[in-house]
């Protein structure tokens, strides 16, 4: 795949100079730090060094007294609280925060997680009803609800009262719950918007814990939930979410709690956990359950009171994600050669594939697999509850929730954010809506839209590839959305000592000005990007080319010695 180079602004060399002079860092190093919103030494000081004290007072969300006060209202009245999250990893961390929060002072309280293929997504008439059956008067719904009018209104009429928390953008009409948490209200003046449904629902927490008297760092052992949530959910790491985040990963490498501790023996995961760890490792594996079974196994094992416990759990969990991506693996070569075979589709600026027996636990698994390799707006849909439902997936900037909302008069329902949603629909509206949606996605993108961006911080020699300034940029972590992982160009360099690795990745060093890199390059998948075979990247690499590489800067871990290396993002020769 072609990617676009793109430059990430430069400041001005007078903003780059005072910055450089307040906090004495170079000015590739300041650069990047307005580059990130960090413009004077206090709001370094805040980047570099968060503080759970930056946190917002949770009750400038719209609602929240009315929250709290509805919960104080159930403990006093010692009525039966139901935790109700979606059945992602956001929704069931979320669950699994509120719950046991709940349950360290108040015995009457339980969970529900909606089944993926009997119920759907969000809030069911099945679980209103179960709510209703069995006593419970109040349900927290965690990472949905903010679309259900219904839902709630029959829940209403059944006796059940609702608190929603949820970070999904809202239609024109709200709920009438007891309390509807979401900073992207348009009427809601709380300074963050990006929040995670969990962190929604710790903001709520923390509210309860202000009102009664409740030490906030009694609060700090659930950080481990709510960083999985941030990332896992691919929200931006900016803000509050960088502050949990931080917090998040300290705990989640210090102290996890069993069910953590046992997903990380399970990932094998045996360095220092990061953003990336939860994403690829932890994060599938909690998300397994709810796409394959019931995700109530995953809440379980993230609330197990101990190790031995936990383990058990994690290893049903595993076995799960194995099966997860065997249905990922076939479900997206399937998908591919549905694609190769559709000429006329080619030039589409849209993907939307249907296919009646996919598994709808792995469709927006493989939408993201269907983007990297054609990389423009996809959706896929499967046959459920004789409706076709699918998952939406976008690519850098485009808006694929409003999109779809333009669409509107085909679907049933739908819900999400700018970069991933759902929807549902009569498996007869499909090829009405493929055409529809390939035309609102054609007249709103733009051309930059359709290639992948790898947006470079500056540009590196390299002497300047060293500790002294990797163990800086080790400090702008956590990374992720918002606050990507540094990226530097390097160029008119040639390659030395290359290697293939398991017949598809790279490993070389590069020279520059006669000055062989102490850095190793690797390059994943690199081997074989070009169709002919005289002019593949080793060999072009062999041939002593000169080429500009972009690469991100890691610390290398083997037989207890440390060195620096470069993860090739991408290689253009001259």
């Amino acid at each position: 795949m072609e990617y676009v180079w793109k430059p990430k602004p430069k400041a001005s060399q007078a903003a780059i100079e005072k910055l450089g002079k307040e906090i004495n860092v170079n000015p590739i190093l300041a650069n990047m730090l307005i580059n990130r919103g960090v413009e004077s030494f206090d709001q370094a000081k805040d980047y570099f060094r968060p503080s759970l004290s930056l946190l917002h007072d949770p009750f400038l969300m719209k609602d929240m007294e009315a929250a709290v006060i509805r919960i104080e209202k159930a403990v006093i009245n010692q009525e039966k609280i139901l935790v109700y999250g979606d059945y992602d990893v956001d929704g069931t961390t979320a669950v699994a925060l509120m719950f046991s929060f709940l349950k360290s002072f108040y015995p009457h309280v339980d969970f529900y997680i909606p089944d993926r293929y009997k119920e759907g997504y969000g809030i069911s008439e099945r679980g209103v009803r179960f709510a209703a059956e069995n006593g419970f008067s109040l349900i927290i719904a965690l990472d949905c609800g903010i679309k259900a009018m219904e839902k709630v209104q029959l829940a209403s009429e059944l006796g059940v009262d609702f608190i929603i928390c949820d970070h999904h953008t809202p239609g024109s009409e709200l709920p009438a719950a007891v309390a509807v948490l979401d900073s992207k209200r348009s009427d809601c003046e709380y300074p963050y918007k990006e929040l995670s449904g969990c962190g929604v629902g710790f903001k709520l927490i923390q509210a309860y814990a202000k009102t009664h008297g409740i030490e906030e760092s009694t609060l700090y052992p659930y950080l481990d939930l709510l960083v999985v949530s941030i990332a896992a959910d691919i929200v931006p790491i900016t803000g509050e979410n960088r502050i949990l985040a931080y917090f998040g990963l300290d705990r989640i490498n210090n102290t996890p709690r069993p069910g953590l501790k046992a997903l990380i023996l399970q990932a094998k995961v045996e360095k220092e956990i990061q953003i990336s760890d939860i994403v690829f490792k932890i994060g599938p594996r909690i998300n397994a359950s709810g796409r394959l079974e019931h995700a109530q196994a995953s809440v379980e094992l993230l609330i197990a009171p101990n190790l031995d416990d936990a383990i058990e759990r994690a290893k049903l969990v595993d076995e799960v994600n194995s099966t997860r991506r065997n249905f990922d693996e076939n479900i997206t070569k399937e998908a591919f050669e549905m694609l190769a075979i559709r000429e006329e589709e080619a030039q589409w600026n849209s993907t939307v594939l249907f296919k009646e027996d996919w598994h709808k636990g792995v469709i927006g698994i493989v939408a993201s697999r269907c983007i990297e390799k054609y990389y423009r707006p996809t959706i896929i849909l499967t046959e459920s509850n004789n409706k076709a439902t699918g998952s939406a997936r976008s690519v850098v900037d485009f808006d694929i929730y409003e999109a779809i909302a333009e669409c509107a008069d085909l679907l049933d329902q739908f819900g999400g954010h700018k970069y991933a949603a759902g929807l549902t629909l009569s498996v007869d509206n499909v090829p009405a809506f493929q055409e529809k949606f390939e035309q609102v996605v054609r007249r709103r993108i733009e051309e930059i839209h359709l290639k992948p961006v790898i947006e470079i911080d500056d540009v590196l020699l390299l002497d300047q590839i060293n500790y002294k300034f990797y163990n800086i940029l080790k400090q702008m972590a956590p990374f992720g959305p918002g606050n990507t992982e540094p990226v530097f160009r390097i160029s008119n360099v040639y390659a030395d000592e290359v290697t293939v690795l398991k017949d598809k990745h790279l490993r070389f060093k590069i020279v520059q000005d006669g000055q062989v890199t102490t850095p190793v390059c690797l390059g994943f998948g690199m081997a074989d990007r070009a169709k002919d075979p005289d002019l593949t990247t080793v060999n072009m690499l062999r041939g002593k080319m000169r080429f500009d590489i972009v690469a991100e800067m890691r610390e290398n871990f083997f037989r207890d010695k440390s060195s620096l290396q470069l993860y090739v993002k991408d290689i253009k020769f001259d």
